[in-house]
């Protein structure tokens, strides 16, 4: 059934909201007693040296692949044609040097890396991070409430503080929300072109290994090996890593140690004098010997601190410290060591720079450092494409990506993750650049512009989480602003000339995907808007009675709505085009939080709408960014578990206190959430002794313990029959259309590309596993 409608949204005041407001919040008030008490500021484990150790060998596999596969790429793209001076490779080399130590060293391992959001990284989990300092979210569906939950951590600040006016400034305009938006999914949709560029370029350079040996071969048979390599890593995709990623640590250590030694081998062997470059005043000289060719060749440089956005993105599952651990014990030294031994090797060898890493190794390692070589390029390529999958999923809670299927592969890690559409549109696009360029030059342009573009993003957020976080002094945050974007604008301006070389790719790539999910986000908040502002009053479902003027047939309805509060529209749909509604019916929202997970313990708040023989209530289901719908029957089992425990505790809360601000869902121990239920998800009856958070002791008056346990029973018997009789899922299906007077290009993103999006995406019921059976959908259609 359908039903067209218009909505005018406008903001009431406090002014004109009248009696049947004040009814309505009576009524169907927010879940403040239901939502627990428990705060509980993220602290990282304090962990022994051994497992600090250890910890820092794994985080080499999973965090470093990326930037140790650079050393294979580097100098061919600094100098894609000869190299006229040798003192040239001296500055290159001094240029890398301190491009290592201020973009990876100094500022992600030191200082953004411990911006994490309970240790998860990247350009949504610092967002996530300022929703929660902030109110910036333009979904406004967060409650005082989530506040409370175990990993909602985030600090407060006096009124007239800095970070106080920052907040206040942000949060004035919808405009400052949208730039902000918009500036974390070209974050987000740069790594997404990380993911496509990190596997062409790293294995199309480690098979290039092959033409060294044999000078003679044809390039389409490198370009054939790498391609046939992609595909074998793409299509390995669905298995995961978790069988295989105990290899990736001793690969990488193994590829690290043997760069360093073979580095060593030539600074020995061919000129240790290369090690001056350590002088930054070697820097001034290339630029005023090279001018605009010396500037443009700062994108080759650049592609010696690639992977350093990857290293924060990877960063869950492992300390700060065990990170910081193997950068500056194993990563940081060795790759010094393998960038001076190929500057070393080229001052003698300046016309070997297309190939100088495989042409610098010793003859007797040849083949087996190609082997790791290859290896270290598969290790690299899976964590960037990991890294997409996981930014992927967190754009999709966040409601900024069209609803994809999401496969979670390790039953030890909920980090790791499967995404099959992205996982064949990024092997298609990765195979598409690896043939269409053939070389490595254009992909390194390319490369070096999806990078600069990210840490400009990264570098920007990082100074509101300083302000608003952190509450840093304003000197300490513009220093650190300054020198980041002198840096990085650097690199940027030098990037810009490329992008007639390839550097338009990742443009391309990120266009389309900021298209994609800024046109879904914007539908996502109108539908919700629609939602909100067409809400059903409480004083008209009152008006109906407790038989919502027809029928109540035996059985559960559960309603499916975007609100954390209110009737929702789809509701006064159904019941005045349909004669009977169900015995019992529960409004299950379910939202995603700024939070990176919620705990299994805290993720269902249950609250009753209207008079108990109205028989409705109000499920709101939390999820946090990491967390997964599992495909099975574990949610309709919480849901009513959690269902039955609050008619227990609010039956047993009846006339024990004269105070209302008494939690029906706060801290009660698993132990007595247990005992309250036993193993079927039906409700026990025997009397249980159960902690609750805000109330100091239960003192019956006369007999009304008797009366309520009595009712309790009685409602509890009457849920489980009606659970026996049959569960219906009501999903709303809200058409979003353009107006006819609407701008063409809110038509062409509304009517085409949304509508197109929405066709495409999974369907709620999918993604909810509701049977076939089960489902009715209620249609409406909404114009903006």
């Amino acid at each position: 059934m359908e039903m067209a409608s218009r909505v005018e949204i406008a903001e009431d005041s406090d002014n004109n909201k009248g009696s049947m407001w004040v009814l309505d919040q009576k009524l169907d008030q927010p879940m403040d007693e239901e939502a627990g008490r428990l705060r509980n500021m993220y602290r990282e484990k304090k962990s022994s040296a051994l497992l600090l150790l250890r910890l820092a060998f794994q985080s080499l596999g999973v965090v470093y692949g990326d930037l140790g596969t650079s050393p294979l790429y580097v100098f061919y793209n600094t100098f894609p044609g000869k190299i006229e001076d040798p003192e040239d490779v001296v500055g290159a080399l001094s240029l890398i040097i301190y491009s290592l130590t201020l973009i990876p060293l100094l500022k992600y391992v030191f200082i953004v890396c411990k911006a994490n959001d309970n240790g998860q990284g990247g350009t949504f989990a610092l967002y996530s991070l300022l929703c929660r300092h902030a109110k910036i979210k333009t979904i406004p569906n967060q409650h005082r409430t989530d506040e409370e939950l175990t990993t909602y951590s985030r600090s407060t600040f006096h009124e007239k503080s800095f970070a106080a006016k920052t907040k206040r400034w942000l949060e004035r305009y919808a405009s400052r929300k949208n730039a902000l938006l918009i500036l974390v999914l070209v974050g987000t949709c740069m790594v997404i072109g990380d993911g496509i560029l990190t596997p062409a370029i790293s294995v199309l350079s480690a098979a290039g290994g092959i033409k060294v040996d044999h000078p003679h071969m044809n390039n389409d048979v490198v370009v054939v090996v790498a391609v046939l390599i992609l595909v074998g890593l793409f299509s390995m995709q669905h298995y995961g890593t978790d069988r295989v990623s105990w290899l990736f640590a001793p690969i990488v250590l193994l590829w690290f140690l043997l760069i360093g030694g073979i580095g060593i081998f030539n600074i020995c062997k061919y000129d240790s004098s290369v090690l001056k470059a350590f002088s930054p005043i070697y820097i001034y000289r290339y630029f005023k010997r090279g001018g605009k060719e010396g500037w443009t060749s700062l994108g080759g440089i650049m592609l010696s601190i690639t992977g350093t956005e990857a290293l924060f993105a990877d960063l869950a599952h492992f300390p700060v410290s065990a990170v910081q651990i193997a950068f500056t014990l194993v990563v940081f030294p060795c790759l010094l060591l393998a960038y001076s031994g190929q500057a070393a090797y080229l001052m003698n060898n300046r016309d070997h720079v297309v190939d100088v890493f495989y042409r610098s190794i010793p003859d007797s390692i040849y083949w087996p450092v190609f082997v790791i070589a290859t290896a270290a390029a598969i290790v690299a390529s899976q964590a960037t494409i990991s890294a997409t999958f996981s930014i992927i999923k967190q754009a999709l809670a966040l409601g900024c990506f069209p609803r994809v299927k999401v496969v979670h592969t390790s039953k030890k890690f909920l980090g790791q993750i499967y995404v099959p559409d992205i996982n064949w549109i990024l092997m298609v696009l990765c195979i598409a650049v690896t043939a269409g360029f053939k070389n490595q030059s254009q992909i390194g342009n390319a490369y070096g512009t999806a990078v600069v573009i990210v840490m400009l993003v990264t570098t920007l957020l990082m100074t509101l989480i300083m302000i608003l976080v952190w509450r840093c002094h304003w000197i300490l945050v513009l220093l650190f602003t300054g020198l980041s974007l002198v840096v990085e604008c650097t690199y940027f301006s030098a990037v810009l000339f490329k992008v007639d070389q390839g550097g338009w790719v990742p443009l391309v790539i990120a266009a389309a995907f900021l298209l994609i999910m800024y046109v879904w986000h914007y539908g996502t908040v109108k539908r919700y808007e629609f939602e909100m502002h067409g809400k059903v009053s409480m004083a008209w479902i009152l008006g109906l009675g407790p038989s919502l003027g027809l029928v109540r047939v035996p059985g559960i309805g559960l309603v499916y709505t975007e609100l954390a509060s209110g009737v929702p529209r789809i509701f006064s749909h159904f019941i005045t085009n349909l004669p009977a509604i169900h015995s019992v019916v529960v409004f299950v929202c379910v939202k995603y939080l700024p939070v990176y997970t919620v705990p299994e313990e805290e993720r269902f708040l249950v609250k009753r709408i209207g008079p108990k023989n109205f028989h409705m209530f109000r499920c709101v289901a939390r999820y946090g960014y990491k967390d997964l719908h599992k495909k099975d029957d574990d949610f309709e089992k919480k849901l009513f578990d959690s269902l039955f425990l609050f008619v227990r505790l609010e039956s047993m809360m009846e006339g024990c206190s004269d105070s209302d601000e008494y939690s029906l869902y706060g801290q009660q121990t698993e132990r007595s959430r247990d005992d309250l239920l036993n193993n079927n998800g039906h409700a026990t009856f025997s009397n249980i002794d159960t902690t609750i958070s805000s109330v100091d002791s239960i003192v019956p008056v006369g007999s009304s313990g008797q009366v309520s346990s009595q009712t309790e029973t009685d409602e509890l018997e009457f849920l489980n029959s009606c659970r026996d009789a049959g569960v219906v899922h009501i999903l709303g299906n809200t058409v979003v259309r353009a107006r006819r007077d609407a701008k063409f290009y809110k038509k062409v993103a509304i009517d085409y590309i949304y509508a197109f999006l929405r066709k495409i995406c999974r369907e709620n019921s999918v993604i909810f596993n509701v049977p076939h059976e089960s489902l009715l959908n209620v249609g409406q259609i909404f114009y903006v």
